[in-house]
């Protein structure tokens, strides 16, 4: 099972720190929600399409989207950037945005393959909207932290 760890930092520095801890994000004392399969490269992409009304592919290709910033040679764990639209698209979404994405969200492949109905999709995007909140407010950047 991977585990992806979404997390706020000041900078690409300091989110790559965290996958050098032993603990991780959960002993870097951050602002994290702790999530299971979401993967921040393909699933986040397509969070961002439908969030953001645009393609996949235009997703995907923003800056910082699914970047990944450690090193590929510990596959173990990985921190990977995510877009600065994506951040402010969360940050900026009303309860009814996220009621909105939450069904189409949860129809895409990745998110069928690890059982996350709409109601699943609604609770990961009411806690990664609220990351993004809380990390906009502090003028922070949203990353991942994924790990087997």
């Amino acid at each position: 099972m991977t585990l992806c760890d979404y997390f706020s930092a000041a900078d690409d520095q300091a989110a790559v720190a965290v996958a050098e801890r032993p603990g991780g994000s959960a002993e870097a004392a951050l602002d994290v929600v702790f999530l299971k399969n979401i993967d921040p490269v393909v699933a986040i992409a397509q969070l961002e399409a439908i969030l953001t009304d645009c393609t996949y592919e235009e997703a995907s290709q923003r800056p910082r989207s699914g970047q990944l910033l450690s090193s590929p040679e510990n596959d173990a764990v990985l921190v990977f950037s995510l877009s600065e639209t994506l951040g402010e698209a969360l940050a900026a979404a009303a309860p009814a945005d996220l009621l909105r994405v939450a069904e189409p969200w949860s129809m895409t492949a990745e998110l069928l393959q690890c059982q996350v109905d709409a109601q699943a999709a609604l609770g990961i995007l009411e806690a990664l909207a609220g990351l993004a909140q809380r990390a906009d407010s502090a003028g922070l950047r949203l990353y991942c932290r994924w790990s087997l």
